[in-house]
């Protein structure tokens, strides 16, 4: 199955500002540090596809989160000169939806030119630029920015909730596939991150990222800098597939190969703890392990198929983005 990824969803906004500017002479070409995202999504048996920004000319590339969620691997293209490259994951944020990634042997990249989202006004023109609907080429849109310092509401691929905030809206089109891909102003320079769709036909409004925050992610990214939102380098996996239970997670299933099957657990089995720590729910496991990496040993507590109370140890591999 392959889903061209992207756009969220969106419920609901708030917030606005006004106003207006112009253009400059000499602009670059809209496409310039574009490039186009494919991810395999191995544990779904799927695919998904996005866009992405340059940011150096060694290949470190901005894109939303949600591009590279459940990502095995990262092919990133760059349409100017056909070359793919394989990408890794420097870091993420998932509840800004921003993630930094490395192209593996990439030099002398075109790079896009970043602009000054403080700056931005109302009625402005906007220009957004991306994959749209994975169909492997850029497609650039018109349109003009109609509110500032948005926060929306957006309805995620697991058909959970959580919100967006201080983005700019905008009326040039964004469809599936555009995500990741920039919003850029008269003079072709990024003003944000293309992040979220209207969910209502009628409307033709679309979110991006303030370019400002989204760099300001990307700078704590590129120095290793981990906080209680952003994740540096590589995802730490278990292997199961978690559930909510009425005391705790569930396991749904157990990868074959995985950490969780080498230690011994089974579907059916509730975990209660790890490493002392109480596990309600799911949320509550991807939160203890958004701090752990690949390498680290937790000691997990749970009741088994017949009701026991057990522990066990496991030392977590690499695994998908979440």
């Amino acid at each position: 199955m392959r889903r061209a990824l992207a756009l969220l969803a969106v419920v609901a906004a708030f917030a606005a500002t006004q106003n207006a500017t112009a253009a400059t002479p000499k602009t670059p070409s809209p496409t310039r540090g574009v490039v186009i995202v494919n991810t395999d999504l191995g544990l779904e048996d799927a695919s998904a596809a996005g866009t992405g920004i340059v940011l150096t000319k060694d290949g470190r590339i901005l894109t939303n989160n949600h591009v590279i969620a459940g990502a095995t691997t990262i092919k990133v293209t760059v349409p100017a000169t056909h070359k793919t490259y394989t990408a890794d994951v420097m870091g993420y944020d998932v509840t800004d939806d921003i993630a930094l990634l490395k192209l593996e042997g990439a030099s002398g990249l075109a790079t896009a030119t970043v602009g000054n989202s403080a700056k931005v006004k109302v009625g402005q023109v906007a220009r957004a630029v991306g994959n749209a609907n994975g169909a492997g080429k850029l497609v650039i849109t018109k349109g003009k920015v109609v509110a500032l310092n948005r926060t929306i509401s957006v309805r995620q691929e697991d058909g959970t909730f959580s919100e967006l905030a201080n983005l700019v809206a905008t009326t040039a089109k964004l469809v599936p596939g555009d995500s990741g891909g920039p919003l850029i102003d008269a003079a072709g320079k990024v003003i944000g991150v293309d992040a979220a769709g209207s969910a209502s036909s009628s409307s033709a409004v679309g979110y991006a990222i303030a370019i400002n925050k989204a760099v300001s992610i990307t700078k704590q990214i590129a120095a290793s800098k981990a906080s209680s939102l952003v994740h540096i380098g590589a995802t730490a996996f278990m292997g199961i597939q978690a559930q909510d239970g009425p005391t705790g997670v569930l396991v749904g299933g157990v990868i074959p190969g995985s950490p969780a099957e080498a230690a011994g657990l089974q579907g059916g089995d509730v975990i209660t703890s790890i490493d002392g720590t109480a596990i309600a729910n799911s949320a509550g496991l991807r939160a203890v392990l958004f701090g752990h990496h690949p390498g680290d040993s937790i000691t997990i507590a749970y009741t088994d198929n017949a009701g026991a109370p057990r522990t066990t140890t496991l030392t977590l591999t690499d695994g998908p983005p979440v």
